[in-house]
């Protein structure tokens, strides 16, 4: 973690009183350009997080508006945008404030997702992962820190294109290449055959059909590590749960979803955000059994059918098996007690609750 002044080179985020966020590299002689005029770098380098610096004028777009006054005519919010005046505090970005403000190629995690993969797939300091999928590096910068350099993160990228984005936003958030981290580049399941076995705690995976990668995952995985799998739709989902209870040698997956809600806070003025993060996608979480030993199963009661298909069944059939595929979930019991109590208060309502009671 970086402090003290800031230097040429590192990322630093302008936050205006609107809480509206730029996120940009210093550089010597260098300038940030807002819709309120210009931040010069020299006034930041040197100083410390936390310091308010005020834009210049856009001096260069003032002498354009001059010479071609038609082009904003009508515009008059350009003249005021570059008028200067505009405060800004500058701090470092958080982790979180990084990924989403970094150049990426390919979709990212939101920071919802990634926390909850650091916490449920209990990624910490020392930890050996292996990842697969590196995107534009947002998942790949918090294994990093999650892990320390007392770890070691591996990660597996199809594309060169998109392992050169990942290592490039990485080389750029730690101010240089971090030496704990292997990216390669091909399909899962080549590289990973060139892996130790049993030689990683967890593994993430963040890819289209991560059910066709149980059998690699499960090979360089140790006993009792953790898999855990980021996916978007339900199909996916339905499919990697069924796959890893097939396998046998992994335990009953956990799916999870997580919605994110931001709120306000004005005096009384205490409302959530018209706004919110919903779906973004599932999180499935399993542990590896040791070689020789199948994972324990819940047992589904013997009427309980998920698997056949109602639209398959001739009419008679689907009278015959209304219980077995669950249509009904309530037992006999339940629903004649269910029918006394709807008798009694239907009786009381029509005035009959004195011939009902002597019954």
């Amino acid at each position: 973690m970086r402090r003290g002044a800031f230097e040429a080179g590192e990322k630093v985020q302008f936050t205006d009183r609107k809480a509206k966020k730029i996120t940009d590299q210093l550089v010597a002689g260098g300038s940030t350009q807002t819709e309120h005029g210009l931040i010069l770098h020299d006034d930041v380098i040197g100083r410390t997080e936390g310091v308010v610096v005020t834009t210049v004028t856009a001096k260069r777009e003032a002498q354009l508006n001059q010479a071609h006054p038609e082009r904003d005519a009508a515009k008059p919010w350009k003249a005021t945008r570059a008028i200067g005046g505009w405060q800004y505090a500058v701090m470092r970005p958080r982790l979180a404030d990084y990924v989403l403000s970094m150049p990426r190629g390919a979709q990212i995690m939101y920071p919802k997702d990634i926390a909850q993969v650091i916490q449920l797939g209990d990624i910490r300091g020392g930890a050996r992962v292996l990842e697969s999928g590196a995107g534009s590096g947002a998942m790949s910068l918090n294994l990093l820190d999650a892990v320390g350099e007392s770890g070691h993160l591996t990660t597996i990228e199809l594309r060169p294109d998109f392992a050169r984005v990942a290592e490039a936003n990485a080389t750029l958030y730690y101010g240089k290449r971090p030496s704990w981290w292997d990216l390669k580049t091909g399909d899962f399941d080549s590289v990973a055959a060139t892996l130790d076995g049993h030689s990683f705690d967890r593994i993430v995976l963040d890819m289209l059909d991560p059910w066709n990668r149980l059998e690699q995952a499960y090979r360089v995985i140790a006993p009792g590590g953790v898999l855990i799998a980021y996916i978007t739709t339900t199909t996916q989902m339905s499919r990697l749960v069924e796959a890893l209870r097939e396998a046998g040698t992994w335990t009953e997956p956990m799916i999870q979803e997580t919605l994110e809600r931001s709120w306000k806070a004005q005096g009384l003025a205490v409302r959530p955000d018209h706004q919110m993060i919903g779906h973004t996608g599932f999180l499935v979480v399993s542990r590896a059994m040791a070689e020789g030993f199948q994972a324990l199963k819940k047992r589904d009661r013997a009427t309980k059918d998920t698997v056949t298909d109602i639209d398959e069944m001739t009419a008679e059939e689907r009278e015959a098996q209304l219980e077995d595929l669950e249509l009904r979930d309530i037992s006999d019991r339940k629903l004649r007690k269910v029918l006394r109590d709807l008798d009694r208060q239907v009786a009381v309502l029509d005035g009959d609750s004195a011939d009902y009671l002597q019954e």
